[in-house]
């Protein structure tokens, strides 16, 4: 008897789900034991750390530029669809064979397991969240396969009536999916309550800094309606890494090691690092796939230790050039020895904005450093300073086409009018910020259409090494539609360049112009 195409196509649809099913299975159970092993036990954060690992330059820009901070939240999205379209290949292909479906299962498990023993914090024992996820799978989509195939209109031994078999499977699929919602749900609620680092943070008192710093003075903070706020706050402050899933470090358990190309190597504890004399500083931290007039800018009030002192400590020896930090999830950056040891304030940091480093941006410790683009600085969780040479070693983006050093370049950005905004007749208010660190903004100048550049007022200066905001006001704004262009001028005198260049490979530059109308 043969099967009209709407019933190949229903069993072929049951055949599917059972193979989805049983993939929501393998994630949701191996979730949720990665809760009581390394982080990166969890199938999806260890595959999409790898794909990042592997992601070329022009890739990553393409991710930053398109989808910005929500960069993470569009892998995980994308790497569940294409485990879901592999997880319905294979449950049609169980109607042909199970062995070969369960054995894709296993061959895709151990792939999993590969990614999740080539991070740097996991060992053998972290791989026991797939294999318990594995197991489940498997027997998952036996039990499913089975149910489906009685219900198929030409099995041999349909049991019940076909429209029984039917609810069978479709009460097994739905009992499947909801376990898989609620272990996923359980997994979530046990990471909260197993969070020592959050419970760590949130008891944690800083102690007061040694050299505290001067408040921005009146008028760093330009009265423009829209722009942005002086003192970025934490939870509006943009998080660039590549940190899937955030490091959950104890304080009691963290330590930095400090060694290499040195005279004493020696490890810090967290308390004696707290113990230090500590300092506070404004920073304008700046990502280096900023593109021109970007938004992965912000500033803040930092608290730590000034790594200068800690490697004066170490006693650096002659030749080397270079400090390679490293982070707990592996990621490390390339840092010119000099511009840790001069007179800037580059810090091991503990504090943003008046209270512990948030999880996402560090906690417990991470560096900052002025003048330096983050990939080559700005380590988060760090756990490793080796002094040594860049003739000697690479870091994470230095080799994968990125510039061995990034000093920040001059930028200044528009921040009202929005682009393509409608603004009222008459007197239009505009605002943004420049940058330049370590050297400061002397001026900034807008061109409205193509006229004469005209200069903005400065808001107060806080440092050197913070943005600095303007305001400029068009007394007769005219109506149409309109262009207005900035660039800034640096404390030594640069002009910044229209030049256009794209973030890769050391940053973006080009003048921004943003249009609006004029009603």
């Amino acid at each position: 008897m043969n099967k009209s195409p709407t019933t190949k196509l229903r069993d072929l649809g049951a055949f599917g789900l059972s193979g989805f099913t049983s993939a929501a299975v393998l994630f949701a159970v191996a979730q949720l034991a990665s809760v009581f092993f390394a982080t990166a036990s969890a199938p999806l954060v260890a595959m999409g750390s790898v794909f990042i690992d592997l992601t070329p330059p022009w890739l990553k820009d393409l991710a930053i530029a398109t989808f910005g901070t929500n960069d993470k939240l569009a892998l995980f999205i994308s790497l569940g669809i294409v485990a879901a379209i592999a997880a319905v290949a294979v449950g049609v292909l169980a109607t042909r064979s199970f062995p070969v479906a369960a054995g894709i299962i296993v061959v895709l498990a151990a792939a999993i397991g590969s990614a999740v023993l080539s991070r740097p914090a996991t060992g053998p024992v972290d791989l026991t969240p797939i294999i318990l996820g594995a197991v489940f799978s498997v027997l998952t989509l036996r039990w499913l396969i089975t149910l489906a195939a009685r219900a198929r209109s030409l099995d041999p031994d349909p049991g019940p009536a076909p429209g029984a078999s039917r609810r069978n499977f479709l009460l097994g699929t739905t009992l499947a999916l909801v376990g898989a919602a609620v272990a996923t749900g359980v997994g979530k609620s046990l990471a909260t309550v197993r969070n020592v680092a959050d419970s760590a943070r949130s008891a944690l008192g800083l102690p007061a800094a040694k050299v505290l710093a001067t408040p921005p003075p009146v008028g760093a903070q330009v009265e423009v309606a829209g722009i942005s706020k002086f003192i970025t706050p934490n939870k509006d402050f943009y998080r660039i890494d590549t940190a899937l899933s955030v490091p959950r470090i104890d304080p009691s358990e963290w330590s930095l090691r400090v060694h290499g190309m040195v005279e004493k190597e020696f490890t810090m504890s967290f308390n004696e690092l707290l113990g230090e004399d500590l300092v506070e500083t404004y920073l304008t931290l700046t990502c280096v796939s900023n593109p021109v007039g970007g938004q992965l800018v912000g500033n803040a009030k930092w608290l730590g230790y000034p790594l200068r002192r800690l490697l004066e400590r170490a006693v650096p020896l002659e030749g080397a050039d270079m400090v390679l930090s490293t982070s707990i999830d592996g990621f490390s950056a390339s840092t010119p020895l000099e511009v840790l040891t001069d007179e800037r304030m580059a810090l091991l940091a503990v504090g943003m904005n008046g209270e512990p480093l948030p999880l996402e941006h560090g906690f417990p410790v991470r560096m900052v450093v002025p003048g330096l683009y983050g990939y080559v600085s700005a380590t988060k969780w760090v756990v490793d300073l080796e002094v040594t040479r860049f003739a000697d070693k690479a870091a994470y983006w230095t080799t994968r086409g990125w510039a061995e050093q990034g000093p920040i370049k001059l930028s200044s950005r528009v921040d009202v009018p929005r682009s393509f905004a409608s603004v009222p007749a008459g007197k239009v208010v505009m605002g943004g910020t420049a940058w330049a660190q370590t050297k400061g903004i002397s001026a900034v100048q807008v061109q409205i259409d193509e006229g004469e550049w005209k200069d903005a007022e400065l808001g107060a200066e806080a440092s050197l090494d913070t943005w600095r905001q303007w305001r400029y006001v068009w007394e007769n704004g005219e109506s149409g539609n309109h262009t207005v262009s900035v660039r800034a001028i640096d404390g030594h005198g640069e002009i910044q360049t229209s030049e256009k260049a794209d973030p890769v490979p050391n940053g973006s530059s080009g003048w921004q112009r943003v249009q609006f109308s004029v009603e």
